[in-house]
C-alpha cells in the first residue's frame, strides 16, 4: 500500500526539521464547531434547568427531523477535538522545552476564556441555582467532570466540560509523548488499535458495570452512564492518545495515499449513519473514530503534500481562529439566550430565524473572546520573561524522518499550525492551540 511521504526539505547536513504547518486543520475545526452548534441548537432537553426545548420548529415533524440529523453530530465534533488535541500538540512539541513553560502556555489557553464565560454565566443564569460552594467551585477550577453528580458536571456554563478532559490532556501530555515516541513505527497501527479498542472498552464497562437508574433528565441512559461513558476525563484520554500515534503515522510517512479525504468523508457519512442506529451509548464516540482519525491524518496529509483544500482560505482560517471562543459562549448564546423565549416554538421561517440569531451571536461572542481575552492574555504571559535556563524535565519532540524530501516537494504555505493564530504571527504566540470541544 502507498502512502504519503511527509518529510519537509531541510538544509542540507541536517536530520531534523520543524514539521510542516498545517492549515487545512485550522479551517476543519469550525466545520466540526458548527456540528456542536448545530447539535446544541437541535436539543429537545436543554442541559439548564428546568432541561425545557432549545429546538425552536413548532412542527412536531420537522422539530424531530432536526434533532435526529444532529442527534450525534456534537458527539463527532466532541471526539474530533480530542482526537485532534493529541495529533496538534505532538506535531508542534518543541525539542527540549521545559514541561511547565508548556503547561503555561496551555492554562492560558483555555483559563482566560473559560473564566471570562464562568463570570457571564453566573451573572446571567447560573447563580441563580447555585446552593453552595460545590455547585460552582469545581466548574471554576475545570475539576467538575471527575464529579458523577449532573449538578455538579454539566453546572455553571455546560460546554465547559469538555475542558476538564482537556486539562488532564495537557497535564498528561508531557508523560505520554516519551513512550509514543518510542513506539517502532512497524507498530503505530497496532497501538492506534489498542487505542480504538480502549474506546469500547469504555462503553461496555459504562453498559454493563454502570448503574442503569436513575435515568438521566437529557439523555436515554442514566446520569452515571453518561457520565461514565462521556464525561470522565480519563475515559477520553484513549482518544487523546489515538491523536498522537496519528501524527507519528503521519510524519513518518506511513499514512495510506489511497485514504484521502473523499474516503474520509464517505466513511465519516457511514460512521455517522451508525452512530444513528447503535446504541446510544456507542454514538458518543466508537461509532465514528475511525472516520475522524482518517479525516484529522488525510487532511494533514494533504497539507504536507502541498495539495490545495478548500479548507485554507482567510474565510476558513478566521472561522477557525474563532472556534473555540464560539464554541464555549453557546452555553449563553444558546441555552441562555433560548431560555429568555420561554417554551414558545415557532414556524419554520421565524426558527431559521432563531437559529440564524444563535449562529451570529455565537460567531460575535467567539470573536469578541478570541481578540480581547485570549489573543492578549497569550500575547502576555505565555513565554517566560526569564532566560532560558536547562531543566531536567523536557518536552521530547517527534523526529521527522531523515530521508531527504523530493527536489519537487512542494513547500506548504506559511499558516498557522492548527492553531488560534493569525498568519503574521508575533513572536508571543503559541504553536499548538487547539478546540476544546463541546456538546
Amino acid at each position: 500500500m502507498s502512502s504519503v511521504k511527509t518529510t519537509a526539505a531541510r538544509p542540507s547536513g541536517t536530520t531534523t526539521t520543524r514539521p510542516p504547518k498545517l492549515p487545512s486543520l485550522t479551517g476543519l475545526r469550525f466545520v466540526a464547531a458548527l456540528l456542536v452548534f448545530f447539535f446544541h441548537s437541535s436539543l429537545m432537553d436543554s442541559p439548564i434547568p428546568p432541561n425545557a426545548p432549545i429546538n425552536p420548529f413548532a412542527d412536531g415533524g420537522l422539530a424531530n427531523l432536526f434533532e435526529t440529523a444532529f442527534s450525534k453530530a456534537g458527539y463527532m465534533g466532541v471526539s474530533f477535538f480530542f482526537v485532534l488535541s493529541g495529533f496538534v500538540l505532538a506535531w508542534a512539541a518543541k525539542p527540549g522545552e521545559k514541561v511547565t513553560a508548556f503547561w503555561r502556555r496551555r492554562m492560558l489557553k483555555i483559563f482566560p476564556n473559560h473564566l471570562v464565560v464562568f463570570a457571564a454565566s453566573m451573572i446571567l443564569f447560573a447563580g441563580a441555582a447555585v446552593s453552595g460552594i460545590a455547585d460552582w467551585l469545581p466548574n471554576l477550577l475545570l475539576l467538575h467532570t471527575f464529579f458523577p453528580q449532573p449538578g455538579i458536571n454539566l453546572s455553571v456554563n455546560p460546554p465547559s466540560w469538555s475542558l476538564g478532559s482537556e486539562l488532564l490532556f495537557y497535564l498528561l501530555f508531557p508523560l505520554l509523548i516519551i513512550p509514543i515516541r518510542k513506539i517502532a513505527q512497524k507498530a503505530l497501527w497496532a497501538w492506534s488499535g489498542v487505542m480504538v479498542v480502549g474506546m469500547i472498552a469504555v462503553q461496555l464497562i459504562s453498559t454493563y458495570l454502570v448503574p442503569a437508574t436513575p435515568k438521566s433528565a437529557i439523555t436515554p441512559i442514566s446520569d452515571m452512564q453518561f457520565w461514565f461513558g462521556y464525561l470522565f476525563p480519563p475515559g477520553r484520554v484513549f482518544e487523546f492518545a489515538l491523536g498522537i500515534l496519528l501524527a507519528r503515522i503521519v510524519l513518518v510517512g506511513n499514512w495510506p495515499r489511497r485514504i484521502g479525504i473523499g474516503v474520509s468523508l464517505v466513511l465519516s457519512v457511514l460512521g455517522y449513519a451508525a452512530a444513528l442506529v447503535l446504541p446510544f451509548q456507542y454514538g458518543f464516540v466508537v461509532a465514528t473514530i475511525i472516520p475522524v482519525a482518517a479525516l484529522i491524518s488525510s487532511v494533514a496529509a494533504a497539507d504536507v503534500a502541498g495539495r490545495p483544500t478548500r479548507l485554507r482560505g482567510p474565510v476558513m482560517q478566521w472561522l477557525g481562529e474563532v472556534s473555540f471562543g464560539f464554541y464555549l459562549v453557546q452555553g449563553v448564546t444558546i441555552f441562555y439566550l433560548r431560555s429568555l423565549l420561554g417554551e414558545n416554538t415557532y414556524s419554520v421561517p421565524v426558527s431559521i430565524a432563531v437559529i440564524a440569531l444563535f449562529f451570529a451571536v455565537s460567531l460575535l461572542g467567539g470573536w469578541l473572546l478570541y481578540r480581547y481575552v485570549e489573543m492578549p492574555a497569550m500575547r502576555r504571559w505565555s513565554r517566560s520573561k526569564k532566560p532560558a535556563a536547562a531543566a531536567p524535565a523536557t518536552l521530547r519532540a517527534i523526529p521527522t524522518p531523515a530521508t531527504p524530501a523530493p527536489a519537487t516537494a512542494p513547500t506548504p504555505n506559511p499558516v498557522p499550525t492548527a492553531q488560534s493564530t493569525p498568519t503574521a504571527t508575533p513572536p508571543e504566540r503559541t504553536p499548538e492551540s487547539t478546540l476544546a470541544g463541546s456538546s
